[in-house]
């Protein structure tokens, strides 16, 4: 079976029982245990496929002098794509205003695990080894570890062909280790929408976020579906994009019902190799720097929910230059956001509420935290997406693909 039928099963099951569960705290509770053991599950391989694919990768890439080059272009399209994706998301909440949302008292703020700075610290421990013995959700360090290994493999091939055979193999195992994970990524699904359900049907009952939640999906599913696939015509040679978004419709099931970027990476690297033959030196490389850099899906959502808050606490117009602001500060989030693989679309709500307009709407984002779950997986799905399709374009335009037949997809 297809992995992304059994996902879609899978996905189809949890939601069921979902809306069939019982709504009380004990519940809730049993629930929220079950999340966090399929979550733990579902990032259980990321840290060593990671690293040692993307080790391996950068080697091949600077042996073929080709590793800066690829970085730049990959920053290139994660610069244009960002640019695009919030602005469109802003333009569409302006033209497409959800109703506002009535305002709370709130009294005191969530403490909020938002510190850039010392993310930043995080990337250079003082024991390089410590990154690899981490709990697998900040895994910049980990790029960076695996950069600096990768570029050392290139010193001298006399001591350093053993350790590259090594890696490589360590690469070769844990990507089936992965896989196995991703077979029975069906299962955990099951457990993840059914969490995802029992809030979405309390959410529908509120009906005061009715007109963001179809506003968010609508936008998700025609960005998605729509407008970055038919993109790809622009492509040489000629690609079918439809066959492209049909390879990545695993990824995108994992995503969105997890809303995790950590759990999604193997997924989408299995699929970028076993559905287009992306090679390794290519796949593992532009998947680490959007997973890192790319959450502009999430800080899009972060945007057009922060609007909707402005325009909940005021009926002025939001001029051009506020949107502009919002729009750019959004944009700079999205480059912070890879200390948060499960919760960067809220974080980034928090981030902007917190520093726009001088704290006006400090508490703005408590007002959406029924649907923060929401606003996370619809981000992540984005986010995800844009990673497929990105790895893709640049595994393409550089000739590091193998085409596959369709009957051969997983």
């Amino acid at each position: 079976m297809k992995v992304w039928i059994k996902l879609l099963i899978g996905a189809a099951l949890g939601i069921t029982i979902g809306f069939l569960l019982p709504d009380n705290q004990g519940m809730i509770s049993v629930l929220q245990w079950l999340e966090k053991f399929a979550l733990g599950i579902g990032r259980y391989a990321v840290i060593p496929v990671l690293v040692f694919s993307l080790t391996i990768g950068i080697y091949e890439l600077r042996a073929d002098e080709q590793f800066w080059p690829m970085v730049f272009k990959n920053f290139l399209v994660i610069i244009a794509v960002s640019v695009f994706v919030i602005f469109a998301g802003i333009t569409v909440t302006m033209v497409f205003s959800p109703s506002r949302i009535p305002i709370e008292t709130v009294e005191q703020l969530e403490i909020l695990n938002f510190k850039p700075l010392d993310d930043i610290l995080e990337i250079f421990p003082s024991n390089m080894f410590s990154v690899l013995a981490g709990d697998g959700v900040f895994l910049f360090p980990v790029c960076i570890f695996a950069f600096f290994l990768g570029m050392g493999l290139n010193y001298d091939k006399t001591y350093s062909k053993p350790v590259i055979s090594l890696l490589d193999s360590f690469s070769r195992i844990f990507y089936h280790v992965a896989s196995f994970f991703c077979e029975i990524m069906g299962f955990i699904i099951i457990v993840l929408s059914a969490y995802w359900a029992v809030r979405f049907n309390n959410i529908i009952q509120v009906k005061v976020y009715t007109d963001l939640v179809i506003m968010l999906a609508v936008f998700s599913v025609v960005l998605c579906f729509g407008v970055i696939p038919l993109l790809l015509y622009f492509l040489r040679p000629k690609v079918n994009p439809w066959l492209v978004l049909y390879g990545y419709l695993g990824p995108a099931l994992t995503a969105f019902f997890s809303g995790d970027i950590n759990m999604s990476i193997p997924v989408l690297q299995r699929h970028s190799k076993e559905n287009f033959g992306i090679r390794r030196r290519s796949c593992s490389l532009s998947i680490a720097l959007f997973s890192t850099f790319c959450r502009c899906g999430s800080a899009m959502v972060a945007a057009a929910a922060f609007i909707i808050i402005i325009k909940s606490y005021s009926y002025l117009k939001i001029s051009t230059i506020d949107l502009f602001t919002i729009g750019l500060q959004a944009f700079l989030i999205s480059f912070i956001l890879a200390r948060h693989p499960g919760d960067g679309a809220y974080i980034a709500l928090a981030a902007l509420c917190l520093t726009y307009g001088g704290g006006e709407y400090r508490a703005g984002y408590l007002i959406l935290k029924p649907l923060a779950f929401y606003l996370v997986a619809v981000g992540t799905f984005i986010d995800i997406m844009l990673n497929a399709f990105g790895s893709y374009v640049l595994a393409r335009t550089n000739g590091f693909i193998e085409e596959k037949n369709i009957v051969h997809f997983i």
